[in-house]
């Protein structure tokens, strides 16, 4: 329309914008019999829309903002059942903005000064062991014990799901500790039913002997 007040012609206007010569000529046509009313877009055929933006907000609100009383976190079915809507249309909503509520990643910030360096220790021996050295993966297995995660629980935001650290506080009477021979597949596994401080003294030359055989630089 400002380019048909300046003058132009229709094809001319289609030049200029890189449009259709009958597009200029139609909205040309409906502003000349309708003036601004006429520019504003016709009613499209299809399914009116059903979710209003009032049921848009519940939904996020909702999922960012709160827990199912018998579950962690909200399913399709559950949020549809508890907003009213059917589980496509919960399933679109959090397409749309980026919400993951089943998906939970874990992070970890360490503290430790020398961290670069045994990293590169650890991961050196994966990559290139010594010659007839082995190397073995040991870890804690007390999931009875968690009680809580060492930092807080970062919330799901849009486009970001749930995070929490990887590991945990822990207390109680029992452990299993396992080691993974990676060259046999081999699992040497020990169940200690208390802690006490005699595990220090074997944590102790666990890591002495295993720095004289650079099997591994850590066994915890």
């Amino acid at each position: 329309m400002l380019a048909a007040a300046e003058g132009l012609k229709n094809t001319q206007i289609a030049e200029r914008l890189a449009i259709g010569r009958g597009t200029a000529a139609k909205w040309r046509s409906r502003f000349a019999e309708l003036r601004l009313d006429g520019l504003l877009d016709e009613p499209r055929p299809g399914r009116p829309r059903t979710v209003s933006d009032a049921q848009v907000e519940e939904v996020i609100v909702k999922t960012l903002e709160s827990t199912p009383k018998d579950a962690t976190h909200w399913s399709t079915r559950s949020m549809a059942a508890e907003v009213g809507l059917s589980q496509s249309a919960v399933s679109r909503i959090w397409r749309a903005f980026g919400l993951q509520p089943h998906r939970t990643e874990t992070w970890k910030l360490s503290k430790d000064p020398q961290f670069v360096a045994k990293v590169r220790d650890v991961v050196g021996l994966y990559l290139d062991p010594p010659e007839r050295a082995v190397v073995l993966c040991v870890d804690e297995k007390s999931q009875i014990q968690a009680l809580d995660r060492t930092a807080p629980i970062l919330p799901m935001l849009p486009g970001t799901p749930e995070r929490a650290t990887h590991d945990y506080k822990r207390s109680g009477t029992s452990s299993l500790y396992a080691a993974l021979d990676i060259t046999t597949g081999k699992v040497i596994g020990s169940l200690h039913s208390r802690h006490r401080a005699a595990r220090s003294s074997s944590r102790s030359s666990c890591r002495h002997s295993t720095t004289k055989s650079r099997a591994s630089s850590r066994c915890t």
